[in-house]
């Protein structure tokens, strides 16, 4: 008779009814543990203060809920009596990792106090895997509120090389390797034609496609500023902006009209539903991520998800996902000529180049799927102390 005891993990971090990246991916991470662990999720009762948070929701509106995983809705993440509470429970659990989603600075002394009352039981155990280790719009707080939040990291998971080597600034603690998941979303939306038709337009056009809300870090005004050069080369291209401004959209539509540009640009601004999803996605030829700055992106990983190519800028960990000329095309960040450039090239290179045989070739090598292992991995390397 086999009586070995599956070995119990508790993920702290966002997930339904929370929307967003970092809820999809404690999701992902949750169900491609539970096949080999016990995996319990302990997620919060709040995640951002309202007055903190610039969309119109942090919850999921979706018609479908894509990740439907139990959890366990405790934290408060402003409450510190809140968090000597989930310490305690932490300690009765007897877990054998806890692992900590980290991806944002403001959670910093949350994480901080948690870790703090629980090491001395957990030594050894408690993972951080970082999407991200500073804010992108990083301030000197951000630094500090974050050396706060990782202070009592036993080792971390970093999701891209440039996360690695962020990480070395803030201690010496073992840094694995991984990656985010390729996220496919929903398959239930209209065929490419039919999509196209509902946003005006043609199937005979070139679209791009902007996805993911808006904040000045991410370029879209290069993309703009790229577009007028695109259309030069390109007469029937057309920009798909689709998402919600965190950005005030003034700056951005008086941009579109100063340029000339209004009638190829279709604008979205909004939330976009689960169900939506793959639709857009569908209607497009290329994805454009003109970002300044990244450690990776969600975006890019949707987009492999629904086999479309994508033109990056090479900033931080973002150009480690393509293969330049094979899954996207790469090109210098903060020009908007060399975007245009890139995204020009890209429609030359498409009738020779089988970018789909290619994404999916690369979504097969994807370091996530091996998750479980590196998991068995940091337990080995615990030996002895677990849950002895």
């Amino acid at each position: 008779m086999n009586t070995t005891r599956r070995r119990k993990i508790i993920l702290v971090g966002p997930a339904h009814p929370y929307r967003g990246g970092n809820a999809l991916f404690v999701a992902d991470l949750h169900d491609i543990l539970q096949n080999t662990f016990d995996v319990t999720i302990y997620n919060y009762s709040l995640l951002y203060p309202s007055w903190l948070f610039p969309g119109v929701t942090q919850y999921d509106r979706s018609g479908k809920v894509v990740r439907p995983v139990p959890s366990l809705r405790l934290i408060n993440s402003i409450n510190p009596f809140n968090w000597i509470r989930v310490a305690r429970r932490l300690r009765l659990e007897n877990a054998d990792l806890v692992v900590f989603d980290w991806w944002q600075p403001f959670f910093g002394p949350c994480h901080g106090v948690i870790t703090r009352l629980i090491r001395r039981q957990y030594a050894g155990r408690l993972v951080f895997v970082t999407e991200n280790v500073v804010s992108h719009e990083g301030r000197f707080i951000d630094r500090l509120l974050t050396r706060i939040g990782l202070a009592n990291a036993s080792c971390f998971i970093a999701l891209s090389d440039q996360v690695v080597g962020e990480l070395r600034s803030f201690g010496d603690q073992p840094v694995y390797r991984s990656e985010l998941p390729v996220y496919s979303g929903s398959r239930d939306a209209a065929k490419k034609a039919d999509k196209r038709r509902e946003l005006g337009l043609d199937e005979k056009d070139q679209v791009l496609l902007f996805f993911g809300y808006v904040r000045k870090y991410k370029g879209l005004d290069l993309l703009i500023r790229a577009l007028p050069a695109i259309a030069a080369q390109l007469p029937r291209v057309r920009l798909l902006i689709v998402g919600e401004f965190y950005d005030k959209p003034d700056y951005y539509l008086q941009l579109i009209d100063s340029l000339g540009m209004k009638s190829r640009v279709t604008l979205i601004d909004r939330y976009v539903a689960n169900e939506e999803v793959a639709g857009f996605y569908r209607a497009a030829d290329v994805v454009v991520l003109p970002y300044r700055s990244a450690t990776q992106s969600g975006i890019l990983n949707m987009a492999y998800g629904h086999g479309k190519p994508a033109v990056v800028t090479r900033v931080g960990g973002l150009a480690e996902f393509v293969i330049h000329g094979e899954t996207g095309l790469i090109v210098d960040p903060d020009s908007p000529g060399a975007l245009a450039r890139g995204v020009i090239e890209f429609f030359r290179l498409r009738g020779r180049i089988d970018f789909s045989a290619q994404i999916r070739a690369r979504a097969g090598e994807n370091q996530f799927s091996r998750m479980p292992q590196l998991i068995q991995t940091i337990l080995g390397s615990v030996g002895s102390e677990v849950n002895v």
